[in-house]
């Protein structure tokens, strides 16, 4: 370490001689906003403390609002705060009136109550739905709404049917089953991409029969059709696909359930994990696995939804393939 950094703070705890001078490095603008902070992994290194201590280091900065986590980047410097008192309530121009509430039951569809729902489970999930709080969203009774929907139930079905309808299948057909495949997934996938609460709607085993819901069982089949395969095989094969989407859609609204229940980012609640990782890795129990994480490097194993997903649909879609040929001219089993 420089003799600056041996000095800085005295005889403080090693946490706060980092946290003393990179609170420095941004005074002086050699840390910019937006700028990368280096990672617990450099920091422990530089300073040569233990990865905890360097975590302890950003925790207080976060706290102090000097630093942010951003999920898949980093820890960067935070924008500079404001120095300007806000204005006070009496300034502030008066809120407009609010305009004529519409009259119970006016305009309104089954139509509108799904669009509703799904804009607030797209906002707040599944657990934040509620037929009082839909009808207050449009201007009219929980009572009211119940005439168009009878349950919460048959909502969230007819949620699932909506957002289903979105997927948008090219024509004429691929002429290839791979292809077909292969776009009706990602179809899907984008689907949940948009309405994440809609992983969490059904389990597998009881399937809904939603006419949205068969179109794209119907896209997947006509693919998979017409190569030798008995008609169990042919279901469990599109079961198959659709629950490596449904399975790897299920974590994106958890990712941010976490997030928002605990005010923890993916970044912070990694930099926390930091000592057990050390740990872990210092007890020689498990070569590979501190070999791989050693030749990523500082930042460490970035877990990409996105990724993951279309690895995992690769890897069906090749062991499809295997079948195809092993049953190419040959009777169903």
């Amino acid at each position: 370490m420089t003799a600056e950094k041996n000095s800085a703070s005295g005889s403080a705890p090693p946490y706060l001689r980092i946290v003393a001078d990179i609170r420095r490095r941004i005074a002086r603008g050699e840390l910019r906003p937006g700028d990368r902070v280096p990672s617990t992994r450099q920091l422990a290194r530089e300073w040569e403390v233990a990865l905890a201590t360097a975590t302890k280091a950003l925790t207080v900065l976060r706290q102090e609002g000097l630093v942010r986590a951003e999920p898949r980047v980093g820890t960067l410097v935070a924008p500079a705060r404001r120095t300007t008192p806000p204005a006070s309530p009496a300034a502030q121009p008066p809120a407009p009136a609010p305009g004529p509430r519409p009259s119970a039951g006016q305009d309104l569809t089954r139509d509108r109550i799904v669009r509703a729902a799904v804009e607030l489970a797209d906002a707040e999930g599944l657990d934040a739905l509620s037929m009082r709080g839909i009808a207050a969203r449009l201007g009219t009774s929980a009572m009211t709404a119940y005439r168009y929907v009878d349950s919460k139930n048959t909502l969230v079905l007819l949620m699932a049917d909506a957002v289903l309808g979105e997927c948008a299948y090219p024509d004429p057909a691929p002429a290839g089953w791979r292809e077909r495949l292969e776009t009706g997934a990602l179809a899907l996938w984008a689907v949940h991409r948009a309405h994440p609460w809609l992983a969490h709607v059904s389990p597998l085993h009881r399937p809904l029969m939603l006419p949205n819901m068969i179109a794209y069982a119907e896209w997947m089949l006509g693919g998979l059709d017409g190569h030798g395969f008995a008609p169990t095989t042919l279901l469990d094969l599109n079961v198959l696909l659709y629950s490596h989407v449904q399975g790897m859609a299920a974590h994106l609204e958890r990712e941010a359930q976490e997030e928002s229940a605990t005010g923890v980012s993916d970044q912070e609640w990694l930099d926390a994990q930091a000592p057990a990782t050390e740990a872990v890795l210092a007890s020689g129990r498990y070569p590979v696995f501190t070999r791989l994480l050693g030749a990523i490097g500082d930042n460490g194993y970035d877990l990409r939804l996105d990724d993951l997903f279309a690895l995992g649909l690769t890897a069906l879609l090749d062991g499809v393939e295997r079948l195809v040929r092993e049953h190419a001219g040959g009777p169903p089993r």
